[in-house]
């Protein structure tokens, strides 16, 4: 009789898991996944070489030179303090991609570098400024500073306590996305986190699978990629056979489960300060 009832009961939990009660399921930790991993986003990140040719912590790159866009704000002045030159304010980027130069025009700026931008305004200058050719260079010379892009963020989603996007500073990482966004929730598959990197419609995916535990525990940087502007982090929901399943009978990403070396086990890994991670021989897009 005993086992009968507890046949009966777990075949409730299943029918309840199932049929996704909200209520119940949720309080049982086995509802369905509010944020789900979906079947393309796994077949895809399942396809990226371990570990992924792309920079990462302790490995980290440069940015491309920042590319003006509407929202950003530049701060354009004379170099020269005492120079005659009266220019407005902070110059926010407009819908339409100019700046209000005042007496000297609304040029177009959006798409061009910061370099292009002092060029243009230079140019702008000397074409309203009638003696330009018998003055100081110096009194004319100007700079353009960035002092706010509003437009380059990334986006933390899924299960983490804050999602959101967040502003792009150049040295960003899944690991500080995640912590910026307050952390994973108890609900999160934290080792089936991905990061997308924006495609054109046509073109091929980038999904790259990231090892949360390993990252956090371990400090293994290698699926601790740099962000670029644009990118997501997603942090899924636990299916039901993780929240049912012990964790040692739950599959485990490819990508996570690498043999893990300690640094002072004798024959370890390379000394502190040289590189240890291989470059795979194929490049993502």
């Amino acid at each position: 009789m005993g086992k009968h009832v507890r046949r009966v009961a777990a075949a409730g939990v299943f029918l309840l898991a199932a049929a996704g009660c909200s209520t119940l399921g949720e309080t049982l930790g086995i509802s369905s996944p509010t944020n789900p991993l979906s079947k393309d986003a796994k077949a895809i990140r399942d396809t990226v070489p371990s570990p992924a040719p792309v920079p990462r912590e302790l490995a980290l790159e440069l940015l491309p030179a920042h590319v003006v866009e509407p929202g950003d704000t530049l701060l354009v002045q004379p170099v020269e303090l005492d120079s005659p030159l009266r220019l407005p304010p902070d110059q926010p980027v407009q819908p339409d991609g100019t700046i209000d130069l005042g007496l000297y025009g609304r040029p177009l700026v959006a798409g061009k570098t910061l370099a292009q931008v002092e060029e243009l305004v230079r140019a702008a200058i000397r074409a309203r400024e009638k003696d330009a050719k018998d003055r100081d260079p110096k009194d004319l010379a100007v700079t353009v500073r960035l002092v706010g892009r509003a437009g380059k963020v990334f986006y933390v989603l899924g299960e983490v306590n804050a999602p959101g996007a967040f502003p792009i500073t150049g040295r960003d990482t899944v690991l500080s996305a995640i912590t910026q966004a307050g952390g994973p929730t108890r609900r999160a598959s934290v080792d089936n986190t991905v990061l997308s990197r924006p495609t054109l419609p046509e073109g091929c995916r980038v999904v790259l699978p990231v090892c949360y535990t390993n990252v956090v525990q371990l400090g293994d940087t290698s699926t601790n990629y740099q962000l670029h502007p644009g990118d997501r982090v997603f942090v899924p929901s636990k299916t039901t056979r993780e929240n049912l399943l012990p964790a040692r009978f739950q599959q485990t990403p490819g990508a996570c489960c690498g043999t893990q070396v300690s640094c002072y086990a004798v024959g370890g890994c390379a000394p502190q300060g040289k590189a240890v991670i291989q470059a795979a021989p194929a490049a993502l897009p």
